[in-house]
C-alpha cells in the first residue's frame, strides 16, 4: 500500500513540474499522467481498505480467498478441457434420457440407443415435438399418417404412390416436404419428406433426405453421433 501511494504521489508532483505542457520523460502527455497518478492512488486506498478487513478476521477472509481462487481455477480448467468435458455431459445425458440429443464438442448431437436397440430420436418438426427411428435404410424422411395429420399434413387419398423402401420393408406413401426438421441444434430447411399409408407404419422413420445433408453421422457402440454442416 505505501508502495502504491509513493508512485502516485510521485507522479502528481511530475505533472505539476511539467510547466511546458510537454510530454513528460519524451513519451507521456501530462493529462495521461495525472491519469495514471489518480488510479495509482484509487489503488492504493481499495488495496487499503481490503487488506484491513483482511487483518481483522484473516481466518474468514482466508477461507473466501481460497473459495475464490478455488472458483477461478475450475473456470480456467473448464475452458480449457471444454470438449472432453462436453462429450461427457452428453453421456451422461444420453443414459439418463435415451433419444434426447445431446449436444457435444463443436455442436455435434449425441443419441443414447435405447432399451430396445433402437435409436430413437426426438426432433421437431415444423416447430413440433416428433419421435424418430434411425433408419438408414429409409430413402427419405417417413411420416406416419397420425402424425402428419398432427402437423397438418393430409394428403389427399390418391397421393399414396411413391414406393418407399425401409428397415420393415417397402410402404407407398404420399411426397411432403417439411418446412423445417430439428435435431437439437441442427436445423435442416425444406426436408423432402413422404407420408406413410394410415397403417403402414408403427413411427416415424429418420432416413436419408436429412441425414444425406448432415456433414456426417457415425455409430459408435450405443451412440449415434450426428454433425451439422
Amino acid at each position: 500500500m505505501t508502495i502504491l501511494a509513493l508512485v502516485a504521489i510521485g507522479l502528481v508532483v511530475a505533472v505539476l513540474v511539467a510547466t511546458d505542457g510537454g510530454r513528460i520523460a519524451g513519451a507521456i502527455e501530462p493529462d495521461q499522467l495525472a491519469g495514471l497518478a489518480w488510479g495509482a492512488g484509487i489503488l492504493a486506498l481499495v488495496v487499503a481498505g481490503f487488506w484491513r478487513q483482511f487483518a481483522a478476521a484473516p481466518g474468514k477472509n482466508l477461507q473466501a480467498l481460497l473459495l475464490w481462487c478455488g472458483l477461478g481455477l475450475a473456470c480456467v480448467v473448464g475452458y480449457v478441457y471444454r470438449e472432453p468435458l462436453q462429450e461427457i455431459q452428453a453421456g451422461v445425458m444420453g443414459a439418463l434420457r435415451p433419444g434426447t440429443p445431446a449436444i457435444g464438442p463443436g455442436g455435434t448431437v449425441t443419441i443414447t440407443r435405447r432399451s430396445h436397440g433402437v435409436f430413437g430420436v426426438d426432433a421437431r418438426v415444423n416447430g413440433q415435438n416428433q419421435s424418430f427411428a434411425f433408419d438408414t435404410g429409409a430413402s427419405a424422411v417417413v411420416l406416419t399418417a397420425e402424425s402428419a395429420d398432427a402437423l397438418g399434413i393430409r394428403p389427399e387419398p390418391g397421393a399414396f404412390t411413391t414406393r418407399v423402401s425401409t428397415a420393415n420393408g417397402v410402404a407407398y406413401a404420399a411426397p411432403a416436404t417439411l418446412e423445417s426438421l430439428a435435431v437439437g441444434p441442427i436445423t435442416e430447411r425444406r426436408v423432402p419428406a413422404l407420408v406413410a399409408r394410415p397403417g403402414a407404419l408403427d413411427g416415424n422413420l429418420l432416413g436419408q433426405s436429412f441425414l444425406t445433408r448432415l456433414a456426417g453421422y457415425e455409430v459408435r457402440g450405443d451412440r449415434l453421433i450426428l454433425r451439422g454442416r
